[in-house]
C-alpha cells in the first residue's frame, strides 16, 4: 500500500504534514517519493490557510538516504530544479520542520539539512556515510552542513562516514528540540507556535535567515528592506499591533 502512496498528507490546524510512506524500505527515496514531497510543497505554497509543514517518515524511521536498488537501476530520487526528494535545491516561502525519528542518514540527512527546523527523538541518528559507500553526500550535505554545524564536525562527519545521536546533535545546534516520544509530537507542538504567528513575517523572516549569509555588509540593510517593507506596510501589521493593544488574538488575513 505504501508503495501506492509513497507520501501521505494531512492538515491539522494549518500545518500541512507530509509523511514519507516506505516503512519496509525505512523511507529510502525513491523517484515516486520525491515527486510526492515536491507536489506537498507546491500545496504548501498555493494554500494561503496553510502556514508551515511538518516533513515525517512513516514507521519509526525519517529517511535512510537513496533507494539503492533505484539507483542500481539507473533511477535518480530527485527533481528538476529541486534536487533529492524534491526539497534540497529549493525550498518553499513558508517554513518547513523536519521530525526526525529512527535514523535521517546520506540523503535523509540532507532533507533534515534542508528543512528550518528538526526537532528529533531521542534514539534519532543522524549522518552522512556516502563515503562508506565510494559515494560524495552530493544532495547538499558537503555543503550546507558546515554552514550549520562547526565546520571541522562537518568534516569529520563526511570524512569517516559516522553517526552522531539527537543529543550531539542538539549539542552542536543542528537540532531545535530532543523529545523523548515520537518526533512528530513536538514538532507538531513547535508548528503550532509558529502557525500562530503573522504569515507574511513568517515568510519574510524566513528568507532573511536562509539568504543572507551571501550579503556584504554593504548591501545587507538594503538587501534586507526589500524583504521587510511589504511586511510593515500590510493588514497584518496593523493587526498584530491592534490585537496586541486589545488584548486578544489577532486574525490574520495574509496581507
Amino acid at each position: 500500500m505504501s508503495e501506492e502512496n509513497p507520501v501521505l498528507t494531512e492538515v491539522e490546524d494549518g500545518v500541512l504534514i507530509v509523511t514519507m510512506n516506505r516503512p519496509e524500505a525505512k523511507n529510502a527515496m525513491n523517484k515516486a517519493q520525491a515527486e510526492g514531497i515536491a507536489a506537498a510543497m507546491d500545496r504548501l505554497e498555493a494554500e494561503d490557510d496553510l502556514r508551515c509543514a511538518i516533513l515525517t517518515g512513516a514507521g519509526g524511521t525519517f529517511c535512510s538516504g537513496m533507494d539503492l536498488k533505484g539507483f542500481l537501476r539507473g533511477e535518480r530520487p530527485s527533481i528538476e530544479g529541486r534536487g533529492f526528494g524534491g526539497l534540497t535545491e529549493w525550498t518553499p516561502k513558508k517554513p518547513v520542520i523536519a521530525a526526525v525519528d529512527g535514523y535521517a542518514l546520506a540523503g535523509g540527512m540532507e532533507l533534515a539539512l534542508s528543512c528550518d527546523l528538526i526537532v528529533a527523538n531521542s534514539a534519532s541518528k543522524f549522518g552522512i556515510p556516502e563515503a562508506k559507500r565510494g559515494l560524495a553526500a552530493a544532495a547538499g550535505g558537503l555543503i550546507k552542513l558546515p554552514r550549520q554545524i562547526p565546520p571541522r564536525i562537518a568534516m569529520e562527519l563526511a570524512l569517516t562516514g559516522d553517526f552522531i545521536d539527537a543529543a550531539r546533535a542538539y549539542d552542536l545546534g543542528f537540532v531545535n528540540r530532543v523529545v523523548d516520544g515520537p518526533a512528530i509530537d513536538g514538532a507538531k507542538e513547535l508548528a503550532r507556535r509558529v502557525a500562530e504567528n503573522g504569515p507574511l513575517a513568517l515568510i519574510a523572516s524566513k528568507a532573511i535567515i536562509r539568504d543572507s549569509h551571501s550579503w556584504s555588509d554593504e548591501e545587507m540593510w538594503q538587501k534586507q528592506a526589500a524583504y521587510i517593507a511589504p511586511v510593515f506596510v500590510s493588514e497584518d501589521a496593523r493587526e498584530g499591533s491592534l490585537a496586541f493593544a486589545e488584548k486578544r488574538k489577532p486574525n490574520w488575513q495574509g496581507k
